[in-house]
């Protein structure tokens, strides 16, 4: 994740305004865990990443995949990042008689209320989104829980730091 700052119409940084958001990277390592999971389950998904301003910074649609579930995916990325919460749970709070009840006809009927949908958090702040869909529910939020747990396991630093080790034994191993 990378702080973002604004730029004048010349290209020279103005005063910063400091907007910490995914990068295109983390977005690529979370689809791959995302595509793993769903491979997994054995079913094709679409899979999006939103930015911390609920715009689209990568899309993966496995072969196969619903293409009906293209825009859910979409859908449930931006969602669980303008409401900053799980669709899952604005799914129980959309339901007859809850606060939330007809949520989803707000934002141009474009608020997807079932689960699939999960906000990414760093450093305490909301960073983007990742929406899965084409599975059960229950699938979809799995997969974008797979893909949220590839920030968690590793930095990008210690990732390129055991790619160093690995290819510096190997050259080791070379020169033998």
């Amino acid at each position: 994740m990378q702080p973002a700052t604004a730029l004048t119409l010349a290209g020279e940084e103005e005063m910063p305004r400091p907007c910490t958001s995914l990068t295109l990277d983390d977005a690529k390592r979370m689809l791959h865990a995302g595509e793993c999971a769903a491979a997994h389950l054995g079913v094709a998904y679409n899979i999006a990443v939103v930015d911390a301003g609920g715009n689209l910074v990568a899309f993966s649609r496995q072969d196969g995949a619903l293409i009906g579930s293209i825009d859910l995916a979409i859908g449930k990325a931006v969602t669980a990042r303008i409401f900053d919460k799980p669709t899952s749970l604005l799914g129980e709070l959309a339901q007859p008689g809850a606060p939330l009840f007809g949520i989803q006809e707000t934002n141009s009927g474009r608020v997807v209320i079932f689960g699939g949908g999960v906000p990414v958090m760093s450093g305490g702040i909301i960073v983007g989104a990742v929406g899965a869909s084409a599975g059960t529910v229950e699938q979809d939020i799995a997969v974008a829980e797979a893909a949220l747990a590839a920030l968690e396991e590793e930095s990008p630093m210690s990732a390129f730091a055991d790619r160093e080790k690995s290819s510096s034994s190997l050259n080791k191993r070379r020169l033998r």
